[in-house]
């Protein structure tokens, strides 16, 4: 930790992928800006998370294309003549990002603790944040904030979203007698990480029969057009599609337009919390602690702890922290019955309203039971 810092003139950083990842490093931005108003911030971040965080406020972004090779450092080498940082953070330990660091000029670079500088992260920096016990990403984050001197508190964030992009979510999905939104994002990175088929079907099923408007959105890959695509047909209700047809701000548009999001561990879950919505994460390799949505931990549903106990006869807790579990059908271990409990719960802690004309629904069904059982047990002559 530097101790108490004046703010500086200029401060860069580095945080290239994900898009989780990125969403998580917005709140330790922002919370930086709070604190320093005039200090010039510089993103230095890949093609792909460029078109999410455009148009942040105060924020320059850079672009490091990691599609160009060896160009791509010459390029990028081009990009930073001329610049000079009081401070980079240098906030991802990919030995690419550490190489894409060599090139940036700044008096003082700043990388994770001892324990998290992988790939040799610690060789490109000269400070280093505190250890953290077992934090989540976004807290280990905030550690680069902590090491400026600033204080630490609870993530706020302000996600750049034009008029245009919110008008398209509207006119999109506002078109079913304002029914509540239900975002069901399927696919993480890996196919593995996805839920099976028949869960997301009875989710959709499920809240389509308590009102919602079920959307499925997604990137434009052919596993997540696959996956759409058999939601959309094996499901009872009706579901929009969604997927490969949005652009990154669109889809965020949907997203805070949405009521709730249910996903696994993927850019969108992350992308949700950044604008309020409250989402369900389906968990099974990774440990929700760590990775899950920030601030909905309470709605994650998860195998992590049972499974990750199987595979190395220990705890989690006795585990180095961020041990994934391996596996292809981990996932098939959710069951639907306790993702409709985190439906429920959901809507009972936010949209209670909801709740209420569902059960309504219900007591007029078992009113409607009730007379056709007397009808038939006691017929008028």
């Amino acid at each position: 930790m530097l101790g108490q810092l004046a703010a500086p003139k200029s401060l860069c950083v580095l945080r290239l992928s994900a898009i989780g990842d990125v969403c998580h490093a917005v709140a330790a931005v922002q919370s930086i800006q709070q604190q320093w108003p005039h200090t010039q911030i510089t993103w230095v971040c890949g093609k792909v998370e460029a078109n999410l965080l455009k148009g942040l406020k105060k924020v320059e972004i850079i672009v490091f294309d990691k599609s160009a090779g060896f160009k791509g450092y010459s390029d990028f080498s081009h990009l930073m003549k001329g610049q000079h940082f009081d401070i980079l953070l240098h906030m991802q330990v990919a030995l690419r990002a550490s190489l894409v660091s060599f090139h940036i000029p700044a008096k003082i670079k700043i990388g994770f603790d001892a324990k998290r500088a992988k790939e040799g992260q610690w060789i490109f920096s000269h400070h280093r944040i505190e250890p953290q016990a077992q934090p989540h990403v976004l807290d280990g984050f905030m550690g680069f904030t902590q090491a400026l001197g600033l204080t630490v508190s609870e993530p706020v964030w302000d996600m750049p979203l034009s008029i245009e992009d919110e008008q398209w979510a509207h006119t999109t999905l506002l078109t079913e007698n304002d029914k509540p939104v239900a975002i069901i994002s399927p696919a993480a990175s890996k196919a593995e990480r996805n839920w099976h088929i028949k869960g997301y079907c009875q989710a959709a099923d499920y809240l389509a029969q308590l009102g919602f408007h079920v959307v499925v959105c997604g990137g434009p890959t052919a596993m997540e057009k696959q996956l759409a695509l058999d939601i959309c047909q094996d499901s009872s209700a009706p579901v929009t599609n969604l997927v490969g047809k949005t652009s990154l701000k669109q889809l965020l548009a949907v997203l805070k337009l949405a009521h709730i999001t249910i996903a696994p561990d993927t850019g969108p879950a992350h992308m949700s919390v950044t604008v309020g919505t409250p989402v369900i994460g389906l968990y099974a390799h990774s440990n929700p602690r760590r990775t899950g949505p920030y601030l909905y931990q309470k709605y994650v549903v998860s195998c992590y702890d049972q499974v990750i106990e199987e595979q190395k006869g220990k705890p989690y807790t006795q585990l180095p922290w961020g041990v994934r579990a391996k596996g292809r059908n981990l996932m098939q271990r959710l069951g639907f019955d306790d993702v409709k409990a985190k439906i429920d719960l959901l809507i009972e802690d936010f949209y209670p309203e909801l709740l209420t004309k569902q059960v309504k629904v219900e007591l007029l069904k078992n009113e409607s039971d009730l007379i056709n059982f007397n009808a038939a047990t006691n017929p008028i002559d």
